[in-house]
């Protein structure tokens, strides 16, 4: 599976980015415009980013299509090199504590007075002012802090963590639309623009969006008996999305032959399910419970109730759905899963190279700008 070079989409070929973030939230907001073709290059501490070491696989995935350089920002003596990179550069992204950026010699400023219309993007915990501005955090906390974790996922069941970092990978999402916007912007009006990007304040959006600012909202309004996540007899996880009543209506037809059937409640709308959420629930999870996976999907297959079965990302690259559709790109024995879009029905964002090692281009890189200057 792979994309093919020739067709690769690349609307933000010209853009130029220096990214000194490390971690999540900052490499995936540029690792998406490097997939839509800007040419991103990453700026490490002779340490490296520390994701290299905690999570190398997130490291590959979120610095491919990157350039490598190693600055130490702390030795005086690369100032001069700064100042090259930011004269360089439309954007700068920086993931740092609200202060050290500019302690070290790469703040909004120094960017400023070397290139009056560049992009600077801040991305960090809490933002740039405010009284929490250098308090730390992870998505985890980021997520409490911000109301995401106060509704539960299940019925019946206290509120649980994803499995993924939503917060950071959010906070990703909008760090990149923001820039688009923001240089957007900059070709109207000539403007430079410093984007404050908070994760916490990215979680509070989708905690606010998906379950607004009343106090005294139910908790379990948003919660449908049905529309869950089932063990199967043989210890599988099956996902049903039993939220409309035709979807309901089907699945008690299905399941009437099976012990514990659901037909005496096969005609109560959503609201009435809801009512009976507790016992329903207890009735669903013994149900799904007495049959194993496979003959799940026999009994649901054609239905057309939302069902499937949980499986990992490597299980998922492997459906006949995402060959078909080209989803995964392979560099040097490594898979990737680029910006998923498809233009015109052929041309797709694609992977040109991996993740770099520390510094792997810095001399190159900096020849390349003084002959450029030349």
């Amino acid at each position: 599976m792979t994309v093919d070079q020739s067709s690769a989409w690349q609307p933000l070929k010209g853009v130029r980015i220096a990214d000194f973030s490390v971690l999540l939230p900052g490499p995936l907001s540029t690792v998406l415009l490097a997939d839509l073709g800007a040419e991103v290059v990453k700026i490490e501490s002779p340490h490296g980013d520390p994701a290299r070491s905690l999570l190398p696989g997130v490291f590959n995935t979120l610095n491919r299509n990157k350039r490598g350089v190693m600055l130490d920002l702390k030795d005086p003596a690369n100032a001069t090199r700064v100042a090259e990179l930011m004269r360089w550069a439309d954007v700068v992204v920086e993931s740092f504590r609200p202060g050290v950026a500019a302690r070290i010699g790469i703040g909004l400023e120094v960017a400023r007075s070397h290139n009056p219309k560049i992009i600077y993007c801040s991305m960090s915990g809490f933002g740039q002012d405010g009284p929490w501005r250098a308090k730390s955090g992870h998505d985890l906390t980021y997520s409490a802090a911000a109301g995401a974790m106060s509704h539960s996922g299940s019925w019946g069941q206290a509120p649980a963590r994803s499995g993924l970092p939503v917060g950071d990978l959010v906070a990703g999402m909008m760090a990149s639309n923001a820039i688009l916007a923001a240089l957007r912007e900059r070709d109207l009006t000539g403007q430079s623009a410093h984007l404050d990007l908070s994760i916490f304040e990215s979680m509070f959006f989708c905690a606010a969006t998906r379950h607004g600012l009343d106090e005294q909202v139910d908790l379990t309004g948003h919660l449908f008996p049905g529309n869950d996540l089932y063990q199967t007899a043989d210890g599988q996880t099956l996902a049903l999305g039993l939220m409309e009543d035709h979807y309901w209506q089907v699945f008690c037809d299905r399941t009437a032959s099976l012990a514990g059937g659901l037909s005496e409640c096969r005609d109560l709308d959503e609201q009435a399910r809801r009512t009976r959420g507790d016992e329903l629930t207890t009735q669903l999870k013994a149900l799904v419970r007495s049959q194993t996976l496979e003959q799940w999907c026999q009994r649901l297959e054609g239905s057309d109730i939302p069902f499937e079965v949980c499986v990992t990302p490597a299980q998922a690259a492997n459906s006949a759905h995402l060959r078909t559709r080209v989803r995964v790109a392979q560099q040097e024995d490594q898979k990737f899963v680029p910006f998923p879009v498809t233009v015109n029905g052929r041309r797709r964002p694609a992977v040109s190279r991996v993740s770099p090692r520390i510094g792997q281009e810095t001399e190159d890189f900096f020849n390349e700008l003084q002959s450029a200057q030349q």
